[in-house]
């Protein structure tokens, strides 16, 4: 994990101010892969008090444009944010509770995958999400089919947890 010098170091190179607030952002980043905007507001706002979530917003926009940070659109699901950045590597998301955990490279090397028709496109990057049930949501489903009587649905579980 990133101490605060590291990330001093990092918004130095990436020729951002240093701020208490982009320090804790990318600091909540960091301890917090996949987490939410509301995730990470919460936590900066814990640590700093006094923080709106335009600034985290903007914040957050600011470190992914200066790519310390990667914004991860799960469709269906909210943006999230992880420091994990320039390796190309994908996300597998849990259907019921949101899970989302990082897969590296499937085969070979940037950009991974190569489409049937490149349309006069350069390729640089492959973004794959893979969907399915996490261990926890296994056992939940497995449990919810054999005590939930027929015709209603089982509760989910909560959602927005990261591996």
């Amino acid at each position: 994990m990133a101490t605060t010098q590291d990330d001093v170091r990092l918004l130095r190179s990436a020729g951002r101010r240093v701020t208490a607030v982009r320090l804790a952002v990318l600091g909540q980043v960091g301890a917090r892969p996949h987490a939410d905007v509301e995730t990470i507001f919460r936590a900066v706002d814990d640590q700093l008090g006094g923080v709106s979530r335009q600034a985290v917003y903007d914040t957050l926009r600011s470190l992914a444009e200066a790519k310390l940070v990667r914004r991860v659109e799960p469709a269906g699901s909210p943006v999230r944010y992880e420091t994990r950045v320039g390796d190309n590597h994908h996300h597998i998301v849990c259907r019921v509770c949101g899970a989302t955990a990082d897969v590296d490279c499937a085969v070979g090397s940037a950009p991974c995958l190569e489409p049937s028709e490149l349309h006069g496109f350069v390729l640089d990057e492959a973004e794959v999400t893979f969907w399915g049930l996490c261990p926890d949501c296994q056992t939940s489903a497995a449990a919810d089919a054999v005590t939930t009587p027929k015709g209603q649905q089982p509760s989910p579980p909560p959602r927005n947890r990261e591996r």
